[in-house]
């Protein structure tokens, strides 16, 4: 039984080179067709092909296995008509030395795609990649930016960001500095692959279907999130006008305290809201409320309060707020943060005796029916 060792050339240089009919078959055969192609074209990585099924040929048969090396060059400039053509070649060389097995050598990714081709006529027992040792970095990176290209995904998530950003970098570089330019286009660039890397745009896409089943099954936590957002855009406010009428030599830090020290409560009670929203929901299903979405609230209220403490004690540090006075007694810094902290422990506490006294459903239940819902809705 005989093993065929089969040079592809599925882009056709080697027969275009040498105007030698193919299939060619035999050791002599190949031999002079390895002259032909080299004295045409050295640098030619086909040549290295033809090389390496030589040897192919030469070590099988050391090895006391009868071996019949051949090569096959596509007669068309088409892919289909390519394949055909070496199909038909194929054919030839089966029909003339029935192999029991074949060993295909390529030179290409390009090549390697006629395999299935050769699959379907003789078993395949070895693939040999022949890459020339001086390119073998630069091929396989132009192979890696070819798949990279062909891939629409990979394609709209990196290279149009890139290419908004190239379009944005002259104007930018017209109308500010280039250092602002540059922090423009990076921001940009940043935004870009956060959004597309964390999922942002599939909770994006998913956001009017979400409202429209809201607004048509008559959610009450529809208000109570616009409501959420406009006292979160009144805590904004608050805070950028409690920062800014500090001193202007204030520390940034000093800045950004206040900022949260004036923003926190209303934020929190965008928070409560918004959750109270989605409680009165739960009571309206009539379904018993779970027991994330009853402790909600309370770990809110608990965040907020810790927060608070803590901004108050570093601007009372600083002079900028008075302690807070209880009993017409003034606080110090400490005691003030202490009240505030234990306060959150102790709402915090309260909100897990009601859950477990009330709740009917733990977290991961909660998260279990979330899923399912996010995979009817895809």
């Amino acid at each position: 039984m005989t093993t065929l060792v089969i040079c592809v050339d599925r882009s056709g240089t080697i027969g275009r080179a040498t105007n030698v009919p193919m299939p060619v078959a035999g050791w002599e055969a190949v031999r002079s067709l390895v002259t032909d192609a080299g004295l045409d074209d050295p640098e030619d990585a086909g040549v290295n092909c033809l090389l390496e099924s030589l040897r192919v040929a030469r070590d099988l048969r050391d090895e006391r296995e009868e071996s019949v090396v051949a090569v096959v060059s596509a007669e068309s400039d088409t892919a289909v008509g390519a394949d055909r053509s070496v199909a038909a070649q194929l054919d030839d060389l089966v029909d003339r030395y029935d192999p029991r097995a074949a060993v295909v050598v390529v030179d290409s990714a390009e090549d390697e795609r006629v395999l299935p081709v050769v699959e379907s006529r003789v078993p395949v027992d070895s693939v040999d990649r022949v890459v020339v040792r001086q390119a073998r970095d630069i091929e396989s990176t132009y192979y890696l930016l070819k798949q990279f290209l062909a891939d629409e995904q990979l394609r709209s998530t990196v290279l149009v960001p890139f290419g908004v950003a190239l379009v944005l970098l002259p104007a930018l570089f017209y109308w500010l500095s280039a250092g602002e330019a540059v922090a423009g286009v990076a921001g940009l660039l940043g935004a870009a692959l956060l959004y597309k890397g964390l999922g942002i745009d599939r909770l994006v896409a998913g956001v009017p279907e979400r409202v429209r089943e809201a607004l048509y099954a008559g959610q009450v936590s529809v208000v109570t999130y616009v409501v959420a957002g406009g006292l979160t855009l009144v805590g904004g406010f608050f805070g950028v006008l409690a920062a800014s009428g500090l001193d202007p030599g204030s520390p940034r830090l000093v800045e950004v305290v206040e900022f949260a020290y004036a923003a926190v409560p209303w934020f929190a009670v965008a928070g409560v809201t918004a959750a109270v929203g989605r409680l009165l929901d739960e009571l309206i299903r009539d379904e018993g409320i779970r027991t994330p979405y009853l402790n909600l609230p309370f770990v809110i209220a608990a965040v907020a309060l810790v927060v608070r403490g803590f901004a108050g004690y570093f601007l009372a540090q600083e002079a900028i707020h008075e302690p807070l006075s209880v009993f017409g007694t003034a606080m110090t810094p400490v005691q003030q943060l202490a009240a505030f902290i234990v306060g959150g422990i102790v709402v915090s506490l309260v909100g897990v005796k009601i859950a477990s006294d009330v709740g009917t459903e733990t977290l991961a239940g909660v998260i279990d029916a979330d899923r399912e819902t996010d995979g009817r809705r895809e």
